[in-house]
């Protein structure tokens, strides 16, 4: 879960599997990236992989944890290891 300032000024959680897929490539173009609407793409236009597992980071999948500008698969090997890494940052 995500916490977004609202236009009100209140806090609102969501979910990045709720987002629209082109609120999801808004997201993704605020933070440097892009999409061609299956895969998350770097400013160069190439495939983003996943840190972790080496794999293409599909924009259905993509995960990007809270306080962290990395995008990763949503997978249970990437989010263990992401938290391994970080640990003494969360």
């Amino acid at each position: 879960m995500y916490l977004i300032k609202t236009s009100s000024g209140l806090m609102e959680r969501f979910s990045l599997k709720d987002l629209s897929i082109q609120n999801r490539i808004s997201l993704l173009r605020e933070l440097g990236y892009d999409s061609d609407g299956k895969f998350v793409l770097d400013s160069q236009g190439k495939h983003v992989k996943d840190k972790y597992i080496g794999i293409d980071v599909m924009l259905e999948n993509m995960l990007i944890l809270p306080g962290s500008t990395l995008v990763l698969d949503n997978n249970p090997i990437s989010i263990s290891e992401y938290i391994e890494e970080y640990n003494k940052d969360l």
